[in-house]
């Protein structure tokens, strides 16, 4: 029953002696990658069937486990002997004699239906499910990376409001709004198909992290996505005009990330003060960008 418990989970056993390296699998494991029960078994034979990141990183966990742990956990990638891809969990225990290590064993499972599972449930909760561009929870974790990162490439904020967007709704109604914030989305990637990252923060509200060379070459894309979003909006006597107002600041390693953001915020607001559809860059003067 033991048995038939394992198999029907996808899970097997397996163990390797110390120092030669023996692998002894149960059947199940020989399933996991595809082979022949109980076929000849070379660890260097299995190990390549590890993509090259789980390869590396099963290299990294088994000898520091050897050398003085007790054991791992870890979700491999491997392509098996027919070519299939598969995601793993492997756990392993090491045992030792007077302090040496020799055997090392665990349980070998199948979570592949588990890792598209959560693969799937990332990827909506990455992506803005109405724009297709990355979501607020997207834009929260590469946004502080990308702060936290103080010996890379220099990066900028960008922050666009819609002008004109309460009108479409209120005119035209909510469906119009919605296809209203598509295009505007598709508007917005297209002019800065460079971007780091492009994202909806709710509403009418937009995000840009965008790589900064240059005061220059940040204000010639603010210019860009002003120009790229205004467009108009339904037909006569109806027809609106959409534009955008935004605000930018750059990225720089000695002001914290919320600090970082109210300072565009600060900018785009003046934008909107002064009329609207329009770029501002807060302080420009003050910022550690080359402008030649």
């Amino acid at each position: 029953m033991f048995d038939k418990s394992f198999k029907a989970a996808r899970v097997g056993i397996w163990e390797c002696s110390l120092p030669d390296q023996t692998l002894t699998w149960t059947d199940t494991v020989y399933e996991l990658f595809d082979l022949a029960p109980q076929c000849p078994l070379n660890r260097d034979d299995i190990v390549a069937l590890y993509t090259p990141e789980s390869r590396k990183k099963l290299s990294e966990v088994r000898s520091a486990a050897i050398r003085d742990g007790e054991g791992f956990t870890l979700d491999a990638e491997i392509v098996t002997a027919k070519g299939a891809s598969r995601w793993i969990r492997i756990t392993a225990i090491v045992e030792r004699v007077n302090g040496d290590p020799v055997r090392i064993f665990g349980m070998k499972q199948d979570i592949t239906a588990e890792k598209a599972m959560f693969d799937h449930i990332s990827r909506l909760m990455e992506t803005d499910a109405l724009t297709g561009l990355a979501s607020r929870a997207k834009f929260e974790v590469v946004y502080n990376q990308v702060c936290a990162n103080t010996s890379g490439q220099i990066h900028a904020l960008l922050l666009i409001d819609l002008d004109g967007f309460k009108a479409v709704n209120d005119t035209l109604g909510h469906q119009a709004g919605d296809e209203c914030l598509k295009d505007a989305a598709r508007r917005l990637a297209a002019a800065i198909p460079g971007a780091t990252l492009v994202a909806r923060l709710g509403g009418d509200e937009f995000a840009v992290i965008h790589a900064c060379d240059s005061l220059l070459h940040l204000q010639e894309t603010g210019d860009r996505i002003v120009e790229a979003m205004e467009c108009w909006v339904g037909w006569f006597p109806n027809k609106l005009k959409i534009s955008a107002s935004v605000g930018g600041a750059v990225i720089a390693g000695d002001v914290a990330a919320k600090d970082i953001f109210a300072l565009a915020d600060s900018a785009l607001y003046a934008v909107k003060a002064h009329g609207r559809n329009g770029f501002k860059l807060f302080n420009p003067e003050n910022m550690a960008v080359s402008a030649a």
